[in-house]
């Protein structure tokens, strides 16, 4: 069985222009054309049970509409999360909301969002988080909408995590992406961090790869992809290729996310 925690889709009204504006920060070759039907053929394609979307409110106006839209598309077999936007004065009632419409969790992006992991505005919005059992998704270390700022680095979130210990972060891209030695150094070991996979396909050495899975413990990684931008089947064939225990891939193929999300 295979859980992917980390896919993106839009509303097929803006995927078109969304994609668009995407390819055109990072020019590459999409696996989806940004549709939630697309993302659905393309996770088939690869054998995947179960997938968690990702969305992100980019402005503190788009909170509604896109909590609006993952509740609509989110059920058993595709688990969809919220956004807030951190500078929207509304945020702490729209992470109630997103309670209510049953979403697990929320996406935050802060090179989208225009915030650093250290900003003081977000500690009201992790501590409601962590209130109401929501799992906070982090983008975390580089992005090529900013590459030489990264937002989310591995200290001020090793930080950020010990400051809420019940709150459950999930950090992308291993804790950060092209940041691994300081993942290692910061943020391997810590109870309440989960790392995902999305991208390493790669992007990451696989002797580095294994060590940070087994310091970390294979129960603390979620499969994850970032469709459209890699397939969900060469995550797969990466993990694969490390020469893990059967245990070991289990847990990071699917049973690290049913723990988590409580399915």
């Amino acid at each position: 069985m295979y859980i992917d925690f980390h896919t993106h889709a839009f509303h097929e009204k803006i995927a078109e222009r969304a994609m668009e504006r995407l390819v055109s920060v990072f020019p590459c070759d999409v696996q989806t054309d940004g549709t939630v039907s697309s993302l659905k053929k393309a996770l088939a394609e690869d054998g995947i049970d179960k997938a968690v979307m990702l969305p992100i409110a980019t402005k503190p106006t788009q909170q509604t509409v896109i909590n609006d839209f993952s509740a609509e598309q989110n059920s058993p077999d595709f688990i969809c999360f919220g956004s807030v936007h951190p500078a929207a004065s509304d945020c702490l009632d729209e992470l109630d909301r997103i309670k209510s419409l049953g979403l697990k969790g929320v996406k935050f992006h802060p090179d989208y969002q225009g915030f650093y992991i250290e900003d003081e505005r977000l500690l009201p919005v992790l501590e409601r988080c962590e209130q109401l059992g929501l799992i906070a998704v982090f983008h975390s270390g580089y992005d090529p909408l900013s590459p030489d700022d990264h937002h989310c680095r591995p200290r001020p979130a090793a930080e950020l995590a010990r400051r809420f210990p019940r709150l459950r972060l999930v950090l992308a891209h291993l804790g950060g992406m092209y940041r691994f030695d300081e993942v290692e150094e910061y943020l391997v070991g810590i109870e309440n961090v989960w790392l995902d996979t999305a991208f390493l396909g790669g992007n990451i050495a696989a002797e580095q790869l294994t060590r940070i899975i087994r310091a970390h413990g294979a129960n603390k990684i979620l499969l994850a992809s970032d469709m459209p931008w890699q397939r969900t089947s060469v995550v797969i064939s990466l993990i694969n290729s490390l020469g893990l225990t059967e245990e070991e891939k289990e847990w990071i193929f699917h049973r690290s996310a049913e723990e988590l999300l409580g399915i």
